[in-house]
């Protein structure tokens, strides 16, 4: 893999003399057409974004690959603007249409439970129709729901088919043999067989119980969004008892419609009660069996299953410094620990872990110095340098994983005993996959936009990574070593092959955007930020300063400054078009370098986020002489936006102008797992939530600062908002409020989201002083 320099003729004006690093994407940084042309498809832009839901609309995804390898399932929508889902199939080269919801149950708007609008709110769902759907483990039968509706459809020839249910249908899952379809309805547990033979496993003993749904702490921190798994027989489940009486309530009312009841919502703040969580197992016919453990030490469940070895579930400690890996006895319910993790700031949960192998080997993660490290049976697999990310799927002894050796790249790789670690996707990207039968499908974000291929393992391997041997080492207890610097580590770059590797691409139908991202990549500063800059396509090096826009998130989970063009880059071009120089970048705290950099926000998720910001904009105007640093301003939403509003509080000096979304401005109002896992428990560690917080630092702003909430967000509850707008007002402190009716944390309506970017632009331009003009307020 080759990345191409700028050459000095198009690379903005810069001060060489620096040990700054740049490269663009040659695929998306040529510059095309008139400046009218540039003109016309930035006044495009908003409502293209906001009708394609953010680019994502017509991107094939949710794969499952048949055992034979030779079926791939997946969803995607009717085109790049149309939101409804319908389920394909992708066999010897052509695609089959197994359901389309128009035709099913027409094409006007869904009636979905409540407990379904929850679970795509928690997943930020965009999309209608078939959103999701299972299949036995034959992968001939898939099962989904419509409007609250249980259909049905073979894989192998026939149409879909509704099933009789007792009630709305809420994540169906057919069991292995394909027999019977497991669902959840009123809070309760069903199985109905094909022919509609329904029966109720497991009842809610009350308003407060649910079977077979997760909680809210699981779905929204912890990733795991299942509450129940069959037994690979199809005889048995492992089901989810969910308690949510001990948890506070909140009340989320409408303001814009004040005749509507407010809802009710059970959410655990920080340093209050969970939800109380059990496991049982339970038969067709109801008879139960409770799984044991020690629940008053490890009341997390953060996955479960059940293969051939038997049910199997990860349990975490409060403070999440420990994790266990139990195996359940599947006649008892009593468990045994096979594993241990723990780590004195918090045990990092990988998705897809833990798994097993068909020999019973356990694959896992392994935090040590500056590496998460992928092992099997206790031993490292993956070279240092390489970070595990996601375990994408296990069959027979190999293991599909998600890695990074450069944090702005995530690509797919496979071990396998005896050959060591390959990795099988190859241009630049952010990539995931799944595999089965000797069949992988590779889904990436790559610099050119969304890309699905599926290849066989007949076609020419990737090669393999050098140096696997020494990788072959007994684990180790996790260890705070620094982290290694690129010198030292060992590359797990593959060699490239030799010869082109057969492959069939997935149909993408998503819009191609009307603005065309120009990223420049760099690494700035002494602890080498990796960042990404957008300059106008029409500006031209030395004829005028521009002024500056960070665009960041900043915090854990999410990365920004990768080589993608995902809907964000885009966002970021098309403000860099409104005149902006837009710096993006991803500080301590943001993931793909290492549990070292990860968690150096531990006790203070404020400081070294902040910090980080301010050494790369500093960095970046030492490198590129036409950024203005007398005009800078920031954006951003959720963690960015609590990020951009502690900018202009803390940093007058460096930030002007600040638009803050949906930020939680007083930590202990956020979850208890996800905010504890960063600051402690607000008992034992007060100081941690002040310093992260930005309740009680009001009386600072100096700065131009608006704030944007969606009255309906059961995250990021809008009080944080509101309350600390009064703080400001009671300080005296003019501030911007945009308050967005009915809107959630993931804004759903097309016209707010096209007008969110206007407005956001036009505070910022009238915001920032004029050129050459100092910022008042110092």
């Amino acid at each position: 893999m080759k990345r191409q320099t700028n050459d000095t003729t198009n690379t903005p004006t810069a001060n060489t003399d620096t040990d700054t690093h740049t490269d663009s994407d040659t695929s998306t940084s040529t510059s095309t057409g008139t400046d009218t042309d540039t003109d016309t498809n930035t006044a495009l832009f908003p409502e293209q974004f906001a009708r394609t839901r953010r680019f994502s609309l017509g991107v094939p995804r949710q794969f499952t690959v048949s055992p034979d390898g030779r079926r791939v399932l997946f969803v995607r929508t009717g085109s790049g603007s149309d939101p409804v889902g319908r389920l394909w199939q992708h066999e010897a080269g052509e695609e089959r249409l197994l359901a389309d919801p128009v035709v099913l149950v027409g094409g006007g708007s869904e009636d979905v439970p409540e407990e379904e609008r929850l679970r795509r709110e928690r997943a930020r769902e965009r999309s209608t129709g078939v959103v999701g759907y299972a299949t036995d483990g034959a992968a001939r039968l898939a099962a989904f729901a419509l409007s609250g509706a249980l259909w049905v459809v073979p894989t192998d020839g026939g149409g879909p088919f509704a099933v009789p249910t007792a009630g709305p249908v809420v994540d169906p899952r057919p069991s292995p043999d394909g027999r019977h379809i497991a669902y959840v309805s009123g809070h309760s547990l069903h199985v109905v067989g094909l022919d509609g033979d329904d029966r109720q496993v497991a009842r809610a003993e009350g308003p407060d119980i649910s079977y077979g749904l997760a909680e809210y702490v699981a779905e929204e921190s912890m990733g795991r969004s299942r509450g129940y798994w069959w037994a690979p027989n199809g005889r048995r489940l492992l089901v989810a008892r969910v308690d949510t009486a001990p948890v506070a309530r909140r009340y989320l009312s409408d303001p814009a419609d004040p005749a509507r009841p407010p809802q009710v919502i059970r959410y655990p703040s920080a340093g209050t009660a969970n939800a109380v969580v059990t496991l049982h197992l339970l038969t067709l016919d109801g008879d139960r069996t409770e799984v044991s453990w020690d629940r008053a030490a490890y009341e997390y469940v953060v996955d479960a299953g059940w293969d051939v070895h038997g049910p199997f579930v990860a349990v975490q400690s409060r403070d999440q410094r420990v994790v266990r890996t139990l195996a359940v006895d599947p006649m008892t319910g009593a468990t045994e620990v096979r594993h241990e993790r723990t780590d004195p700031a918090w045990v990092e949960l990988v998705p897809g872990t833990p798994a097993r192998t068909a020999s019973g080997a356990l694959v896992l993660p392994e935090d040590a110095g500056g590496t998460r490290w992928l092992t099997v049976g206790g031993r490292r697999v993956t070279p240092e340098g390489l970070q595990l990310r996601e375990v994408l799927g296990v069959e027979g002894e190999r293991v599909l994983f998600a890695a990074s050796d450069d944090p702005t790249e995530t690509h797919v790789w496979r071990h396998e005993p005896g050959v060591g670690c390959r990795r099988l996707s190859r241009d630049p990207g952010v990539w995931t996959g799944t595999g089965r039968g000797g069949t992988t499908v590779l889904a990436g974000l790559t610099p050119r936009g969304h890309e699905v291929c599926v290849i066989r393992d007949e076609a020419e391997p990737a090669a393999p990574a050098p140096s696997q041997q020494p990788a072959q080492q007994p684990s180790r207890q996790p260890s705070q070593e620094p982290s290694p610097q690129p010198s030292q580590r060992r590359s797990a770059q593959p060699a490239a092959p030799s010869s082109p590797r057969a492959s069939v691409a997935l149909a993408s139908l998503a819009e191609e955007p009307v603005v065309t991202p120009r990223p420049l990549h760099l690494t700035l500063g002494e602890r080498e930020l990796r960042a990404v800059l957008y300059f106008p396509s029409w500006h031209r090096p030395g004829t005028g300063k521009l002024p500056v826009l960070l665009d960041p998130y900043g915090g854990p989970g999410i990365q920004l400054a990768v080589r993608a063009r995902g809907w964000t880059s885009c966002v970021s071009q098309w403000f860099a078009e409104q005149g902006f120089a837009v710096l993006v970048v991803d500080g301590r705290g943001t993931p793909g370098r290492g549990p070292v950099w990860e968690k150096a926000v531990h006790g203070d998720q404020l400081g070294p986020a902040l910090e980080d910001q301010v050494d790369a904009v500093r960095a970046a105007g030492e490198r590129f002489v036409d950024l203005d640093l007398g005009r800078v301003a920031i954006r951003g939403w959720s963690f960015g936006g609590f990020l951009a509003a502690a900018a202009v509080l803390h940093r007058p000096d460096v930030f002007h102008a600040a638009v803050a979304g949906a930020p939680p401005t007083d930590q202990r109002m956020y979850d208890t797992h996800w905010k504890e896992r960063f600051l402690g428990h607000p008992d034992t560690h007060p100081e941690n939530y002040a310093r992260s917080s930005l309740a009680g630092d009001g009386h600072l702003l100096r700065r131009p600062l608006m704030l944007v909430h969606g009255l309906a967000d059961d995250n990021v509850a809008v009080a944080h908002t509101l309350r600390f707008s009064a703080e400001l007002l009671a300080a005296g402190r003019p501030h911007t409020v945009l308050p967005l009716p009915g809107a959630t944390h993931l804004p759903a309506d097309d016209a707010v989201n096209a007008n969110l970017l206007r407005v956001q632009r036009d505070f910022l331009k009238d915001a920032l002083p004029a050129p050459g003009k100092a910022a008042t307020g110092t």
